[in-house]
């Protein structure tokens, strides 16, 4: 007999919470990597430590907009005006603090270009759990089509 209760607070608590992580590392991951390049095409193969420290809390911070404030919108079934917004409002965010944190030297081109490096990382994210949504979908319903299947064949024979 299936189990018919509802998921508890906890565990949507912990689904979010679970997800902001996955957020957090996949968007750290996307910013160090726009750093480090920018800190090699500077000439330095060196980090900063503190910057790095800045990225990970940044990235908490606005996983936490994402989910809590922004409809969780790289997640979204469809990309319409608030996922647009949130796409907006994070990258700004993200913007100004590399910009007033001096991750690229306050340079503004730099900010623009990891701005639109931003809206580009967003864009993919979008498609990467769209697919996988599908992708997901099909493997449900081709399960369901077999459990109905073989309810059917026990439900003939007995």
């Amino acid at each position: 007999m299936m189990d018919k209760k509802k998921t508890s607070l906890w565990e949507r608590y912990l689904t979010k919470e679970i997800g902001i992580e996955f957020k957090a590392c996949l968007y750290f991951f996307a910013v160090l990597f726009f750093y480090c390049i920018y800190r090699l095409l500077t000439g330095s193969k060196d980090a900063a430590i503190l910057h790095m420290a800045e990225m990970i809390v940044s990235c908490y911070i606005i996983g936490y907009l994402q989910v809590y404030v922004f409809w969780n919108f790289d997640e979204a079934d469809s990309f319409g005006i608030k996922e647009a917004a949130g796409v907006a409002v994070c990258t700004l965010i993200y913007g100004l603090l590399s910009y007033f944190l001096g991750w690229f030297g306050k340079n503004i081109f730099v900010t623009l270009g990891f701005a639109a490096y931003l809206v580009m990382t967003y864009a993919c994210v979008i498609l990467i759990y769209r697919t996988k949504r599908r992708i997901d979908d099909k493997e449900l319903n081709r399960e369901l089509a077999l459990f109905k299947t073989e309810h059917q064949k026990v439900q003939d024979r007995g």
